[in-house]
């Protein structure tokens, strides 16, 4: 049976591959420090689940699992731009502390490791649409540069700890979601376009 790590866990997306993956087979571990702490009731339902383990914990610090990794999704990130405005300096460090300790652990382990990025990389675009190739347009000081720049260096380190170590890595970059237990007030395109409309 394999068994696989999400951070961020009991965030929206994180959640939803709790349950998908534990539907697939797997032992699921959902790590999360529930800077938000209402994320909680994302994951309740799978709480007793006999391949189900929450772990609450920061990232940012020393991190170690106990036995085998196969996998390691690294979804634990503030992206709402309400969250990461709130909270600049741990967005930050979730995406360059965070994805270093999680890269760690995936090199221990010898896991795949997945980086959920997304395309706020891009900053401000000049090119529309912006193909893979496209180097961005970010400014680093502005208050939203937090939660780019953070992806951005996540996306480094990554590629570097494939490129030095051989580890097996993907990074998706994650656009304009939406579904179940989506928070309305989060401040991103699509809920705000639905509590618009249901005006």
């Amino acid at each position: 049976m394999e068994r696989t790590l999400i951070t961020g866990g009991a965030g929206f997306l994180g959640s939803h591959l709790c349950e998908f993956f534990i539907a697939q087979g797997h032992e699921v571990i959902s790590m999360d420090n529930l800077i938000k702490k209402e994320n909680i009731e994302n994951i309740a339902h799978l709480m007793g689940h006999e391949r189900f383990k929450y772990i609450k914990y920061d990232v940012t610090e020393y991190l170690h699992v106990e036995g085998k990794l196969d996998n390691i999704l690294h979804f634990a990130s503030l992206a709402s731009p309400k969250d990461y405005l709130d909270y600049p300096i741990q967005t930050l460090k979730v995406g360059s502390l965070g994805t270093h300790k999680t890269l760690g652990l995936a090199k221990e382990k010898k896991a795949r490791f997945l980086l959920a990025s997304t395309s706020e990389v891009y900053g401000d675009p000049m090119v529309h649409p912006q193909p893979e190739s496209y180097p961005g347009n970010v400014d680093p000081v502005v208050p939203r540069g937090v939660y780019d720049e953070a992806k951005r260096f996540a996306e480094a380190i990554t590629m570097a700890y494939h490129r030095t170590h051989g580890l097996q890595t993907r990074i998706a970059r994650i656009f304009n979601t939406y579904g179940p237990r989506m928070r309305l007030d989060d401040g991103r395109a699509l809920p705000n376009f639905m509590v618009q409309a249901l005006k």
